[in-house]
């Protein structure tokens, strides 16, 4: 039994995949347990799960914590959208076209390395401190990484399916509709689960500079007056949003692409 567990691209049970991830949260809350109770760790450095958790009740009862999640929801959906909108369609022409390959792969491909966090300056300088820089440093996060995704994504497409298309009688048009994006489709989706998990990642930052409310303001202003189960919460509850659309594209995929293996999805 235990040389299957560990028999690369071996199949296991479902019950048993989901009580491998459950037992890892455990393992996690008991090590965090020991070192906070136990008193191994200060206090000041790692509040015990007990005083996170009366924090995060608080929060929700009496804070403006709804508020919060629901202002940088908004902030990380319109940013990724619109990284989205651009980033998968210029994905799909460098995956199917060498010239728009040779074109844009190498200047984006520099870009992406870079820091967003080094551009909020310029962002700000160039479109203020409103809803719409915070909004530019999420897309900045995600839409290098993302088009170069799905432009290995669509280069991944068989050659013989274009082939066959053209030997019936499709048009370029029809070559890119009626076969490249139908076949790229599930990789896209995928590739837009982990990128949507980028851009929640990018939520603080984008919220260090000319912030007055969103999950990483409240963190930036517990950092600030040493709140560290503040902190804690608001990192847990990022944590969960992610989760939870990551989730919801899992479900998104399972219920389009049926067909398709993917094991964890």
């Amino acid at each position: 039994m235990i040389a299957k567990l560990f028999t690369p691209n071996k199949e296991i049970s479902k019950s048993l995949y989901s009580s491998a991830g459950f037992i890892t949260f455990i393992i996690f809350l008991a090590v965090w347990s020991v070192l906070s109770y136990g008193g191994i760790v200060n206090p000041l450095f790692l509040p015990t799960p007990t005083d996170v958790l009366a924090t995060g009740a608080d929060l929700f009862m009496h804070g403006d914590i709804l508020s919060d999640i629901g202002i940088s929801f908004t902030r990380v959906l319109m940013g990724f959208l619109i990284a989205a909108i651009i980033g998968i369609p210029l994905g799909i022409m460098m995956g199917s076209l060498r010239i728009m390959e040779g074109a844009f792969e190498p200047f984006i491909g520099f870009i992406r390395y870079m820091p967003a966090s080094a551009f909020i300056p310029l962002f700000i300088l160039w479109i203020g401190l409103g809803e719409s820089e915070k909004m530019g440093v999420i897309f900045f996060g995600t839409f290098f990484q993302l088009t170069l995704m799905v432009m290995d994504v669509t280069k991944n497409v068989q050659n013989d399916l274009v082939d066959v298309s053209y030997t019936l009688g499709a048009k370029k048009a029809q070559v890119f509709t009626k076969v490249i994006l139908p076949a790229s489709l599930p990789g896209i989706v995928d590739t837009l689960r982990i990128t949507f998990g980028w851009a929640w990642t990018y939520l603080v930052v984008a919220e260090i500079v000319g912030a007055s409310s969103g999950l990483g303001y409240m963190i930036m202003q517990a950092s600030r007056f040493l709140q560290p189960d503040k902190i804690i919460v608001g990192i847990l509850i990022i944590g969960l949003l992610g989760l939870m659309t990551d989730i919801i594209f899992k479900a998104i995929y399972r219920a389009s692409f049926s067909w398709m293996r993917k094991d964890g999805l």
